[in-house]
């Protein structure tokens, strides 16, 4: 009974993170659009490459955010609420800590790195001071803000989240309209209300929590040693997210120095991309998250199994069924959308899409592996080989390879993480490792195989106009839904889905 009801959970909560990603997907292509011709190459890869400066110094944060989760979750899962009001407002107190850190790090540190080492065009370095100030403000604000999500999501409050989220890109869609109308500085001027956006998201979430949530209520409060037990989680948490962040910034910066401000603006075109189709899996991941940490903190290790191969294998065809035609007609898709297209952007979004198909199957046993809260070993091999991708494109590009390459390095330390991952994991969670491979890794890997045979010939014999994107649309989405069906669902789970739509045929008719 507690499984159906949980499913039933995961699927409201699902449908509901799905509106919300449908409806920001459509509202973040068009401001990505209306930001980039307004902004202009030059400014928007400005912004990208100094925002990511900002970012490199959270790693700390990024890593108390998943201990913040962890935590939470667990004591939900245990039922503990007296345990649970002290977790949230420890959390809240080493937040507070972090954001303070941050920006007297990034102040000294960050500002020196920005004036010595990164190509910013001579005209454009006091608007890049004044990014770099605003961005370490928001930075601060976004650390503050982890401790509330983090208890939304562990409620499993995704109706809220999904709410929330419309706001947010609602609020971006207005900063991208009003600054296509301003006469000031534009670069300055988008920094100043993204910030803007920012605080009012801020407030919105203290807020709802402070109502809703009696754990929020308790105020700041200072507890020894749940402070060692969740910043020791954190400092371990840090090799994987440190090498999370150094994908996304430190190759950022490996691209500005060797190549310059153009080559940023491709990349991070590719990684929006990237972004609008993690949104998609996360959305099902978010639903599916709490419970496999609820689950073990429960001792429901069965279960927890479930859930992790739902959320693998489910999450891989959802986005191999959006990525497929995306890979395929890059080109085309890319100039309808944005009219202009930096050079190298198409090739950097083939190898990103190849890359989330990859993650899309690490992160359920990510969430399994920090729900035991032993950590240690897991993330110190696991982020060793992680936090390689750097060194080894810097390597590559002082070879005189291209851009590309620094990509493709990334999608091999992607790929051999992913098998290391599930030898590390078998033992912390008893996850049956014969049995991991079947219902996952070979049905994930037949579908991946076959399914892209009719959409490939139909991207032959098509030309690239609109009416021949949507024929490899359907293409691809008849292929992956006939091989799905046939070869990545066992009996039961065909059962199920046959028994789902006759109840759904039935009810409107």
């Amino acid at each position: 009974m507690l499984a159906i009801t949980n499913d039933k959970r995961i699927a409201k909560n699902t449908l509901a993170l799905y509106v919300q990603m449908f409806f920001g997907m459509l509202i973040g292509l068009y401001t990505a659009r209306l930001v980039l011709n307004t902004l202009g190459v030059e400014n928007f890869g400005i912004y990208n490459v100094v925002g990511g400066v900002v970012a490199m110094f959270g790693i700390l944060n990024s890593a108390m955010a998943s201990s913040t989760s962890r935590f939470v979750t667990y004591e939900l899962g245990q039922d503990n609420h007296s345990r649970l009001k002290e977790v949230f407002s420890m959390s809240l107190c080493i937040h507070l800590l972090i954001a303070a850190a941050l920006c007297l790090i990034a102040e000294s540190a960050g500002m020196w790195f920005l004036a010595n080492h990164l190509q910013i065009p001579a005209d454009r370095s006091d608007a890049a001071v004044w990014v770099f100030h605003l961005s370490v403000i928001s930075a601060g604000m976004a650390i503050i803000n982890v401790p509330f999500t983090a208890v939304i999501i562990a409620h499993e409050r995704m109706v809220v989240l999904a709410m929330l989220s419309i706001v947010d890109v609602l609020l971006k869609l207005g900063v991208a309209v009003v600054l296509s109308t301003v006469g000031a500085d534009k670069l300055i001027t988008y920094a100043t209300l993204m910030l803007g956006t920012q605080l009012i998201m801020q407030a919105c979430y203290c807020i709802y929590c402070f109502i809703q949530f009696k754990e929020v209520q308790t105020g700041i409060r200072w507890n020894k040693g749940l402070f060692k037990d969740m910043t020791s989680f954190a400092g371990w948490s840090m090799f994987g997210d440190s090498a999370v962040l150094l994908f996304t910034q430190g190759i950022n910066i490996l691209l500005n120095v060797f190549f310059g401000a153009t080559v940023n603006a491709a990349r991070g075109i590719a990684v929006q991309v990237q972004g609008i189709l993690y949104r998609f899996v996360f959305g099902f991941q978010t639903a599916l998250n709490p419970q496999i940490t609820k689950s073990y903190a429960a001792n429901e290790i069965g279960y927890m199994h479930k859930l992790i191969y739902a959320s693998s294998k489910y999450s891989f065809f959802l986005l191999l069924l959006l990525s497929m035609p995306v890979f395929l007609c890059t080109g085309p898709i890319l100039t309808w959308w944005l009219k202009i297209v930096p050079e190298h952007t198409v090739s950097f979004v083939r190898i990103m899409v190849l890359i989330a198909l990859v993650d899309s199957l690490a992160n359920p046993l990510v969430f399994a592996a920090k729900a035991t809260g032993k950590i240690k070993i897991y993330q110190s091999v696991l982020g060793s080989l992680l936090l390689m991708v750097v060194p080894l494109g810097y390597v590559a590009l002082k070879f005189g390879l291209p851009p590309e390459s620094v990509f493709i390095v990334h999608l091999l330390i992607v790929v051999c993480g992913q098998m290391l991952r599930v030898w590390l994991i078998r033992d912390m969670i008893r996850l049956p490792l014969r049995e991991y491979f079947d219902r996952v890794v070979y049905r994930c890997g037949a579908v991946m195989l076959l399914a892209p045979i009719l959409p490939f010939i139909a991207y032959r014999l098509i030309d690239e106009s609109l009416l021949g994107f949507i024929v490899i649309l359907f293409a691809s989405g008849i292929s992956i839904i006939i091989w799905g069906y046939f070869v990545a669902l066992d009996k039961n789970e065909k059962q199920y889905l046959a028994n789902s739509i006759h109840l759904i045929v039935k009810r409107y008719t």
